[in-house]
């Protein structure tokens, strides 16, 4: 498995119904390597602090097969970048991970380098159906069930297209993406689902939601 693309974003505006939003969520193919820290890409501005970045939510990874399936529905092949995503891989699916798996990525000269862990799914907003210019878009996403997936950075290093990228298999029993995806708009979970969650290195955001939804059910 290789990596197809690395992109970073400037400040942009997008309209949200009428009102101008500035936003990190355009993101750029860039033709170098690009470091990656545990905050992130360096050179991508994130400016929606509430919902997205920080050190669990570092890098938003998507894949090329589930861009030509978004290919397929749309009739044509969204734009580079066109979800916000940092990298993307030239295999597997994004639902298909779990939790906690690690993705290991060797420098040109062949030695270890980055190394991401799985935490979440992203969810679609307002500035994602913005971005592609669909009002419906949030609907659209949520019915493909290929919402990528958010990591952290457990090892430093630098990315670049062409590198390559193994997949480390996490925590058995680890719930994956899409079994997340599914959770974020089920409106009666299961307690024992609920808790079971709790035993997984989730990123913080997607914890606190599931600790809050346990603590709605008592």
């Amino acid at each position: 498995m290789r990596v197809q693309t690395v992109l970073v974003a400037q400040p942009a505006t997008v309209m949200i119904g009428s009102k101008a939003t500035k936003t990190g969520i355009r993101k750029q193919p860039q033709p170098g390597r690009v470091d990656v820290l545990p905050a992130g890409l360096i050179g991508d501005h994130v400016l929606n602090v509430r919902h997205h970045g920080g050190p669990d939510q570092a890098v938003y990874v998507y894949t090329q097969p589930d861009l030509d399936a978004w290919t397929a529905s749309l009739g044509t092949a969204p734009q580079p970048g066109a979800f916000g995503e940092n990298v993307v891989l030239d295999a597997l699916e994004s639902a298909d991970l779990s939790i906690g798996d690690r993705l290991e990525f060797m420098t040109p000269d062949g030695t270890p380098g980055l190394s991401l862990e799985v935490t979440a799914p992203r969810i679609p907003c307002a500035t994602l159906a913005a971005n592609v210019g669909d009002p419906d878009f949030v609907k659209r996403f949520t019915q493909m069930r290929r919402p990528g997936a958010y990591l952290r950075v457990l090892r430093a290093g630098a990315i670049g297209a062409g590198d390559v990228a193994a997949l480390r298999p996490g925590p058995p029993g680890a719930p994956t993406i899409g079994d997340l995806f599914d959770l974020w708009y089920d409106r009666h979970p299961s307690r024992e689902f609920l808790t079971s969650l709790l035993a997984y290195p989730l990123a913080v955001r997607f914890r606190r939601n599931v600790e809050e939804r346990l603590a709605r059910q008592r």
